[in-house]
């Protein structure tokens, strides 16, 4: 019993449990009564879904009041948190930083979308089992997440200066963005789809959406092997994939709030909807061509405003500019990409 009220990193371990149940539970609906067998997701279903993991990570928000208001430990690793003079102050703080990091979080996972096309389309996964990749994918994200923002937490907790180093991957990986907008990334000569190639035995042909399939030996036919199957290569990629992009979302999200419990929850929401929000915009990806300016200009505030909090916040920049910043410039990025796009095509 004692175990299950302690705390860690912040929070009572039950609280914890709970989010992790609750996000399995999601999981198994998903997966076990929406889609028990694999079909093509049309728009209209794609948009009900997507519609349904935007709700829950916005409800989510209302959750996170309750919690900060009642759990007088909860936000003490934050120093906006902390420093809230009143219960219901530190709430409406969580409620703003969640929001942020949430929104920001989204808003990379976009990006990441662009890339998770050009994969499938590499491979040519039909897309009636496009799903089953997507979901296994985010199912091993949710776990890398976990991990990298464990280590992240331990890392801040322990030596404060960490941020600034998280502060200039920011500011580097946001200039790289502008100078690299336009370059396509070159699958084909992925150096670990190589290495897989080269070291794994890889059927020419996808088994329906099996991973891997057993089938006679290329050099003994009488001898029945294992193979792995380009959905499986697929995979593995995509798994890759955000991982990469992993090594900017945690420092941003870090640079938001040090509360391990409001990054945590934030990055899985947004990974939740990362894969309904594919079949929602992977044919309208081109309509977002210059969110990613507005993404890269994030990134740049979000590291900046670290060293901002310190020089002219005393502490940190307060969660109602960064949320407000955040919103504007994604928001312009998305309105002016599609009026851009629009004019294009008129």
């Amino acid at each position: 019993m004692e175990f299950f009220t302690g705390i860690w990193l912040g929070m009572p371990v039950w609280l914890w449990l709970t989010f992790v149940g609750l996000v399995l539970l999601i999981l198994a609906f998903d997966l076990g009564v929406l889609h028990r067998e694999a079909h093509e997701i049309g728009a209209r279903e794609s948009l009900r879904m997507s519609a349904l993991y935007l709700g829950l990570g916005l409800s989510w928000a209302v959750a996170v009041y309750f919690i900060y208001l009642k759990q007088g430990t909860a936000g003490m690793l934050d120093s906006q948190l902390a420093a809230a003079t009143s219960p219901e102050a530190k709430a409406m703080t969580a409620v703003q930083l969640y929001l942020t990091g949430y929104l920001l979080e989204m808003a990379l996972a976009m990006d990441n979308v662009f890339i998770i096309s050009m994969i499938l389309t590499y491979f040519a996964v039909p897309r009636i089992y496009q799903h089953r990749v997507l979901f296994w994918g985010i199912l091993g994200v949710i776990v890398l997440r976990a991990l990298m923002i464990g280590l992240g937490a331990a890392l801040v907790l322990k030596f404060s200066w960490v941020m600034y180093i998280f502060a200039a991957i920011l500011i580097f990986t946001g200039a790289k963005m502008l100078r690299m907008v336009d370059e396509e990334p070159d699958i084909a000569n992925n150096k670990l789809l190589k290495f897989m190639r080269g070291h794994l035995r890889v059927t020419e042909q996808l088994h329906g959406e099996r991973f891997f399939v057993r089938l006679p030996d290329r050099k003994d036919a009488n001898k029945i092997v294992l193979y792995a199957t380009p959905l499986f290569l697929c995979l593995v990629l995509i798994e890759i994939a955000d991982l990469v992009f992993a090594i900017d979302s945690v420092p941003a999200i870090f640079a938001i709030t040090s509360d391990p419990f409001i990054v945590y929850t934030s990055n899985i929401f947004a990974i939740l909807g990362l894969r309904t929000l594919y079949f929602t915009l992977s044919a309208l990806v081109h309509r977002f061509h210059y969110l990613k300016y507005a993404l890269a200009l994030v990134l740049i505030f979000v590291g900046l405003k670290i060293f901002a909090g310190d020089f002219l916040f005393d502490g940190k920049v307060p969660a109602s500019i960064s949320l407000t910043v955040t919103v504007s410039l994604l928001l312009g990025g998305v309105v002016y990409s599609w009026w851009k796009t629009e004019r294009s095509q008129a």
